[in-house]
């Protein structure tokens, strides 16, 4: 096969961990990454240098470049372009409808980021249940134990899990040997199987009676700001709240006010609302533990994200089923 008739694949990101998959896909199709600096820069590429790129392979950090793959940006991309390939499992920064109506399909990596976002979600509802935060500043400020609050036993305490998907269901099986009781709140109930002992409860129900909070549900225009002050004001005093989803799914301002004011005791935060940006408040308060955006951040989840990517691409590019398409496009 001739370098000119090899499908050409335009990488957002480079690829850093699966590099023996990245050499395979490289030998059958034009593999390259992106040169634009800008989003004006792209658009006037994707008339030219870009012009007959058949698949884009994109990351959660590819829109530092463009910005989001907004309804502008997918009009703009070249007719030939067939395919967007996520690597990670929530894709709300790509408006999905623009892409079914220039037939562009989009897929994503959803299996292989489970493990590590619940290890991670474990990881901040332990920490954050036992107010460790405080006490590794206090440590690092030279001051021993002086002034700390005392932390709580998960051991009979209710963990409510928003979104019982993949990764709730995977937060849910490591909180058990803690003796955590775990109650979750979805679209509809799982089968006895899913749900694997996890009671089926209300969103208000689940507001009202957690002692900790985890939110697994992705980012859509039906869970931006899930969570708000009214919300807030149903729960538990001193409630622990952990998000690893989407920062957005909760109004981080009035998360951040009841932190302040004693309401929520404890946070554990993966994701917000605007970053880079975190809300200054949050910033300040010790007894919020805050992570940037590291959940699936392993060199083995990383390889394998880009290695589904990668084969969805090769996949799309040669006519061959795709592996893991959008829930939005499963019918189109």
């Amino acid at each position: 096969m001739g370098s000119i008739a090899r499908p050409r694949i335009l990488f957002f990101n480079p690829v850093r961990h699966a590099l023996e998959n990245f050499k395979k896909l490289s030998s059958v199709a034009q593999t390259e990454v992106i040169a634009s600096t800008s989003r004006t820069d792209f658009f006037e590429e994707c008339k030219g240098k870009y012009k007959n790129i058949v698949a884009i392979y994109s990351t959660s950090s590819s829109y530092a470049v463009t910005g989001k793959f907004d309804k502008e940006l997918i009009q703009s991309l070249p007719p030939s372009l067939k395919l967007i390939c996520h690597n990670g499992a929530g894709y709300d920064q790509i408006d999905i409808s623009a892409c079914t109506e220039r037939g562009i399909k989009v897929t994503n990596a959803p299996g292989p980021v489970t493990d590590a976002t619940a290890d991670l979600a474990v990881f901040l509802l332990l920490g954050a249940l036992r107010n460790l935060n405080p006490a590794i500043e206090s440590l690092r400020a030279g001051n021993w134990k002086k002034g700390l609050d005392f932390g709580h036993d998960p051991q009979g305490k209710t963990l409510g899990i928003i979104g019982m998907g993949r990764i709730g269901q995977a937060v849910k099986r490591r909180c058990d040997p803690f003796g955590l009781k775990t109650i979750y709140h979805n679209r509809s109930p799982l089968s006895e199987s899913e749900a694997a002992g996890a009671k089926y409860v209300s969103f208000d129900e689940l507001l009202a009676t957690s002692d900790i909070i985890s939110v697994h549900v992705p980012l859509n225009a039906h869970t931006r700001h899930l969570v708000g002050a009214k919300e807030i004001a149903k729960m538990k005093d001193g409630v622990v709240i952990v998000n690893t989803a989407r920062g957005a799914v909760i109004d981080e301002a009035a998360m951040a006010e009841a932190l302040d004011s004693g309401k929520i005791a404890s946070l554990g935060l993966d994701v917000f609302e605007e970053e880079p940006v975190i809300n200054e408040k949050l910033m300040k308060n010790p007894r919020a533990i805050l992570i940037p955006h590291l959940g699936t951040h392993t060199t083995e989840t990383l390889a394998k994200m880009e290695s589904l990517a990668m084969e969805n691409a090769r996949r799309g590019c040669f006519g061959e089923p795709l592996l893991t398409v959008v829930t939005e496009q499963l019918e189109t």
